[in-house]
């Protein structure tokens, strides 16, 4: 069999590559994963990441080992990475946060043509369907779900309270005109609808729903 396009790999880049690449029905796609296809319960319902992320035993998760490091008396690091379709984002804590603008101004200023905030960000609101809406910095219909927090522990809400104590600035948008603060995060998650409260991981968002697609493999 031949394809147009062979994607390696069902993360977070290859879901949503496999599906934009796929909209043209007069190209083929093949995407390989060695994972499952991240459907599971445990990927579905975010406390699923309690038996996911420590590896033990590795379900939906390559755990990774580097080298030993000098830095660290010869131990070596531990690198959690999905295995499954949605790759790490079948298996993370959800937090929606894009980076910092300075980071990607700096990134084009370094030779990286395309690549400044504001070449960056139509793609970020064109990929966000925040359940706050539309406006300058957010997309409210895009395949990635976002929502608040449903059930923040309260000891979240004590620390919040604790940081305005010591004069650090409340935050409720860390993807805001303002980064620095302390708030609640926007989490990778269904909000209303069947599917409520469960994780949107990069395959739940742009893969899953067009797999039916006769030139998707």
């Amino acid at each position: 069999m031949r394809y147009d396009y062979v994607i390696a790999g069902g993360g977070s880049a290859g879901c949503a590559l496999a599906a934009r690449l796929s909209e043209d029905p007069s190209k083929t796609v093949c995407l390989i994963e060695a994972g499952g296809e991240g459907r599971d319960m445990l990927i579905r319902a975010p406390a699923g990441i309690i038996g996911m992320l420590s590896g033990r035993p590795r379900i939906n998760n390559w755990a990774f080992e580097t080298v030993p490091q000098q830095g660290l008396g010869g131990r070596k690091g531990y690198q959690p990475r999905g295995k499954a379709l949605g790759g790490s984002s079948a298996i993370n804590a959800m937090l929606y946060v894009r980076g910092h603008r300075s980071d990607y101004d700096e990134w084009a200023n370094l030779g990286c043509e395309g690549w400044s905030w504001d070449e960056v960000l139509p793609y970020f609101r064109r990929a966000e369907g925040n359940e706050r809406g539309t406006d300058a910095l957010h997309g409210g219909d895009g395949p990635l779900k976002v929502s608040n927090q449903r059930s923040p522990r309260p000891i979240a809400k004590a620390f919040i309270e604790a940081c305005a104590e010591n004069q650090i600035r409340a935050s409720d948008d860390f993807n805001g005109p303002e980064q620095e603060g302390a708030g609640y995060f926007q989490v990778t998650q269904f909000a209303g609808g069947a599917r409520n409260g469960e994780r949107c991981s990069t395959a739940a968002a742009y893969l899953h729903p067009v797999m039916q697609r006769s030139n998707l493999t």
